[in-house]
């Protein structure tokens, strides 16, 4: 295999790849993925009953940001022990993209709601983040790795401008601070649609690699036996060699 963006690699010297043997929805990392999800969506529950008064930092926008904070940091905290621990999963890298929009809609809905003239960016945001994002994010499903962070086997340059630590804070934080630093609803509008555009670029990048289609085999069921016909086979990274 030739993994996009460098030289010949050895696909067996990499450990990123997902063993279905160790597949399961309770690990250390998702029950930190539910908390922080639980906890997040919670306090901004509260923000949205909170006091509204005192100007554009009001008690409730505050409570909002703490909101904001504990998704941020939950996020961080369970690809830590998910790696630390070696229990990342593809169920466990699902959840947490999955929950990841859930606390961001909440946040940036309930911004929406106490500052209407938001209103417009943030629906640009949202597209880009819960649609194209979200695609993009749970594209590494179509090859045999465990997570989005190991999507350099497949394609280096699309791994380091969408995965890298760098490239998600981008992704997951300069909006936000662009609207609360500036309090100005068009350069919020500007940022969510770099972002948009920045993203879409990425897709048909991703489009143009080709994601591999699952073979029969892997819907016929035991019946079919342990491997299933060689036409039914899918390589692990097909439609990334060169």
């Amino acid at each position: 295999m030739k993994v996009r963006g460098t030289g010949p690699l050895d696909p067996g010297d990499l450990d990123v790849w997902a063993d279905p043997a160790k597949e399961r929805f309770a690990t250390p990392a998702t029950i930190i993925t539910f908390i922080r999800t639980a906890a997040a969506v919670t306090v901004i529950g509260f923000a949205m009953h909170a006091d509204r008064s005192g100007g554009f930092w009001s008690p409730a926008l505050k409570l909002l940001v703490v909101g904001l904070v504990v998704y941020w940091a939950g996020d961080s905290l369970d690809g830590q022990v998910a790696r630390r621990m070696h229990h990342e999963t593809r169920i466990g890298a699902v959840l947490d993209i999955m929950s990841d929009r859930f606390c961001a809609a909440a946040f940036y809905l309930g911004l929406a709601w106490l500052h209407p003239e938001f209103t417009v960016p943030v629906l640009i945001y949202l597209a880009e983040f819960m649609v194209v994002d979200c695609f993009l994010s749970i594209a590494f499903l179509a090859w045999p790795i465990r997570s989005p962070n190991y999507f350099f086997v497949v394609d280096r340059t699309v791994y380091r401008f969408n995965w890298t630590h760098p490239a998600k804070a981008t992704n997951s934080a300069l909006f936000a601070v662009f609207l609360l630093v500036t309090h100005l609803a068009w350069v919020g509008a500007v940022v969510a649609a770099a972002l948009l555009a920045f993203k879409l670029f990425w897709l048909v990048r991703v489009a143009r690699i080709g994601l591999p289609v699952p073979g029969r085999s892997t819907l016929a069921g035991p019946a079919a036996g342990p491997t299933g016909s060689a036409e039914d086979q899918v390589t692990p990274a097909q439609g990334t060699t060169a």
